[in-house]
């Protein structure tokens, strides 16, 4: 089975995951899902990730969802640039989340980072999803 949207994917989980109350969920790892997850991690959104070898040698993502007085730290993770519809953004552009309370990750030519850093360093990208 192939995924259109992998990254679409994991929001989904997530989102599932943390509506069951769950402590931790699996996910089929890629570079560019371990690049988001670390930069949920920094921000507090997740507990952790790790790395797992299960049978058949493929490899999974073991995220440990974070809660706050029995609430999702997650309030809303939203997909921005889908497959079919991508959307970009110049550095000078790009949109706040909550009013500077969310954040918004982008895949920059310099790799993924949050929007703050992007709009420091001066680089544009597209806009991969917004947390809140």
């Amino acid at each position: 089975m192939t995924l259109t949207d992998p990254i679409g994917d994991m929001f989904s989980r997530i989102r599932n995951g943390q509506m069951r109350s769950l402590n931790s969920i699996d996910i089929p790892s890629s570079n560019f899902r371990k690049n988001i997850l670390k930069i949920l991690k920094e921000e507090g959104y997740i507990k952790d990730y790790y790395i797992e070898k299960s049978e058949n040698n493929k490899i999974n993502l073991k995220i440990n969802l974070k809660y706050y007085e029995g609430d999702p730290v997650i309030k809303e993770i939203k997909r921005i640039s889908k497959p079919g519809r991508r959307v970009y953004s110049r550095a000078n552009s790009i949109p706040r989340v909550m009013n500077g309370l969310g954040l918004a990750i982008l895949s920059t030519p310099k790799g993924v980072m949050t929007d703050a850093e992007a709009k420091k360093n001066n680089i544009g990208g597209e806009i991969i999803c917004k947390v809140f």
